[in-house]
């Protein structure tokens, strides 16, 4: 599943809870070829992980052949369809006259019949085409609402001339949402960042946060608000409040709200979400002591967007050598005249400064003041001495979690190496 149905499925979600509807989901699996079990698996899975629970089904279309049978049947009775030269089942569009579509979102459509061909609605393997498909359901399960992308509003007016043909003589509202855009204002591709939604999930994003940003893309409160918990998003959703203009995917805002949902966790909570990924980084598994972590986790919550940046944050903690970042060094240590004489001075005073945040932090700034240097450029040495990085949590805290000892040779290690 990717962003474009999981936008479709939240908001057919959010307009069923809001009206206490019935959320149906049903399957499109009639084409063999493009269907595959794990995908059928992993939507449903992703839909679960997503927070998106269905009321009615799962409905597998492949399952529903003797619905699809018996409505072809009826329409070659009728005349309303025909068997093709290659053995599949053509429906006959009319010459004349027009479908008009009452949409929510678009206001009316008027689709002129001439352009329409006609269509298959039966393949030469006797399964049904998406139309057939979907017009016998829709009638079978009493839809009344179809809320998809715009992408699919061309098949509207073949999907109503059939349930007419059919006997079917009123329609459900039809809602067609606002394509997704890329950054070059394009309909969003794999190349602008459309993936399956496993991979945003495997990323460190929080399903809360990603249905909040979801339900962003065509709609908004009218306080104009991007942080509505999703029980807010439902008092408030109306379809008739969706936009007609493309969504844009803006990833940047995707990171700022995820950024935000995981500053709001409890820290415990921080940490449970965090295990996993803490569990699958390169260090080895004996060196991970999970108090350490949670020593640092309030001061790592307030400084990721996912929750896959956060072994970067912590690795120097668990490794026996710390790798040391080359930009890190270029910036920190090789551009600073000053560097070799710092850390000097650290190795001295650190080794017995008592071992607290603030007597390391007043040791620190001291030893920039002797150097004529602020207490940010005197630090990052140190810093990326000790971490390997220019960027992490409060050193302070961070060399307090360390421990003198490992500290003490992680300086040296640096000071060999100038």
């Amino acid at each position: 599943m990717h962003v474009g149905g999981a936008r479709s499925a939240l908001f057919n979600w959010l307009f069923a809870r809001h009206t206490g509807g019935t959320f149906v989901l049903r399957i499109e699996d009639t084409d063999i070829e493009r269907t595959r079990e794990e995908w059928v698996e992993g939507i449903q899975r992703t839909l679960r992980w997503l927070g998106l629970d269905w009321d009615d089904g799962p409905y597998r279309q492949s399952q529903r052949g003797h619905l699809y049978d018996a409505a072809v049947d009826k329409l070659l009775e009728s005349g309303a369809a025909y068997r093709g030269e290659g053995g599949e089942v053509r429906f006959r569009t009319p010459d004349a006259g027009a479908t008009v579509i009452d949409d929510i979102v678009r206001g009316q459509v008027v689709f002129d019949h001439g352009p329409l061909e006609d269509f298959v609605i039966q393949r030469s393997n006797g399964t049904p085409t998406f139309y057939l498909a979907n017009a016998v359901d829709d009638v079978d399960m009493q839809i009344t609402h179809v809320i998809r992308g715009e992408d699919l509003l061309p098949s509207t007016p073949r999907v109503v001339l059939l349930r007419r043909a059919l006997g079917a003589d009123d329609q459900p509202v039809y809602a067609h949402l606002p394509l997704l855009l890329g950054a070059d204002r394009q309909k969003l591709s794999k190349r602008h960042g459309d993936v399956a939604l496993e991979d945003y999930r495997d990323k460190g994003y929080l399903p809360d946060a990603l249905r909040n940003y979801l339900s962003l893309l065509g709609w908004a409160p009218p306080d104009g608000r991007e942080i509505v918990p999703t029980e807010e998003v439902i008092g408030l959703f109306r379809l008739e409040d969706v936009t007609k203009a493309g969504a844009y995917f803006d990833h940047q805002k995707l990171d700022h709200i995820n950024a935000e949902y995981i500053r709001a966790l409890p820290v415990d909570e921080f940490v449970r979400h965090s295990l996993p990924w803490l569990e699958m980084a390169a260090w080895k598994p004996e060196l991970f002591r999970l108090e350490d972590f949670e020593a640092l986790a309030p001061l790592v919550q307030e400084r990721v967007r996912t929750l896959a940046e956060v072994p970067a944050m912590v690795e120097f903690l668990f490794l026996e050598e710390v790798g040391i970042d080359p930009a890190a060094w270029e910036k920190a240590v090789v551009k600073l005249p000053e560097a070799a004489a710092i850390v000097d001075d650290a190795i001295a005073e650190l080794a017995t400064t008592p071992w607290q945040t603030d007597a390391l932090h007043q040791a620190t700034l001291a030893i920039g003041e002797r150097h004529g240097l602020k207490l940010n450029k005197a630090q990052a040495p140190i810093r990326v001495a000790v971490t390997g990085r220019t960027v992490g949590p409060p050193l302070f805290e961070s060399l307090r979690v360390l421990g003198r000892e490992r500290t003490l040779e992680r300086l040296k290690a640096a000071r060999a190496r100038i």
